[in-house]
């Protein structure tokens, strides 16, 4: 697969349309509130964000076999010694851009207002997030695009992306714990995460195996919202309609 050359410092909107140190932590148990973070965890958090963005810019460009933890440092801006601080492995290096974005998701999803069905809630919070605004967001979601087709040949970076769709699910059934109530099935918020995950995951990989447009039909808010409705019978169980 050829990878080509794009300009310095894109971003990927849909995998971190937010500053990793910007998202909301999760604590076990409860609730999708943030907690406000420290200034070291805001540090650390951005020095993670430079390498993580530095690696998929790489990456999109050339491919993980031909990239470096070496160079991947050095375009971050730090020390070979800081990148293995925070990282195992170089393809570990993509994880915050990865949850970025989902953590935007799950945080719009905990903020939805009281009466709205959740099916309801899901669709619309899955199609936000995967939809670009501007030229710039368009662009990413390219980018997203050339990240996820380099992970096909690399099952050190697909190990990455399902490691992180897997902590995306744990943490959203806490959100809609949240959102159903106390009495809700656990079984059912269990597959109902599964659903909801899946759904933007099989979107992404499907889009990204295509040359389908960034928004219309095809795009990762079609496609996404496509694989949900799909599987709507799921989270029906927690409408818990007589």
């Amino acid at each position: 697969m050829a990878y080509h050359r794009t300009p310095k410092w894109h971003v990927l909107p849909y995998l971190h349309t937010m500053h990793s140190w910007q998202a909301p932590a999760y604590s076990e148990g409860m609730s999708a509130k943030p907690r406000p973070s420290t200034l070291t965890e805001r540090r650390k958090a951005a020095t993670q964000h430079d390498i993580a963005r530095a690696a998929a810019e790489l990456f999109t460009e050339r491919g993980p076999d031909d990239t470096t933890a070496e160079e991947i440092a050095l375009r971050a801006g730090v020390a070979l010694r800081t990148f293995y601080r925070y990282f195992r492995s170089k393809q570990d290096a993509v994880a915050p851009l990865l949850a970025g974005g989902a953590d935007r998701w799950r945080a719009a999803l905990a903020a939805t207002e009281p009466g709205v069905a959740l099916p309801t809630a899901l669709e619309r919070s899955i199609a936000d997030s995967l939809t670009a605004r501007d030229a710039a967001e368009e662009e990413g979601l390219r980018w997203t695009r050339g990240l996820l087709r380099a992970a096909e040949d690399d099952p050190a970076l697909r190990a990455v992306w399902y490691r992180v769709n897997q902590e995306s699910e744990e943490r959203l059934r806490l959100v809609l714990g949240g959102l159903a109530g106390p009495d809700a099935d656990p079984l059912a918020l269990r597959l109902a995460a599964a659903a909801a995950t899946d759904a933007i995951r099989i979107a992404l990989e499907t889009w990204s195996e295509s040359d389908a447009p960034t928004s219309g039909e095809g795009a990762p808010a079609d496609l996404a919202v496509r694989c949900l409705r799909e599987l709507m019978g799921v989270t029906r169980l927690l409408t818990r309609e007589s």
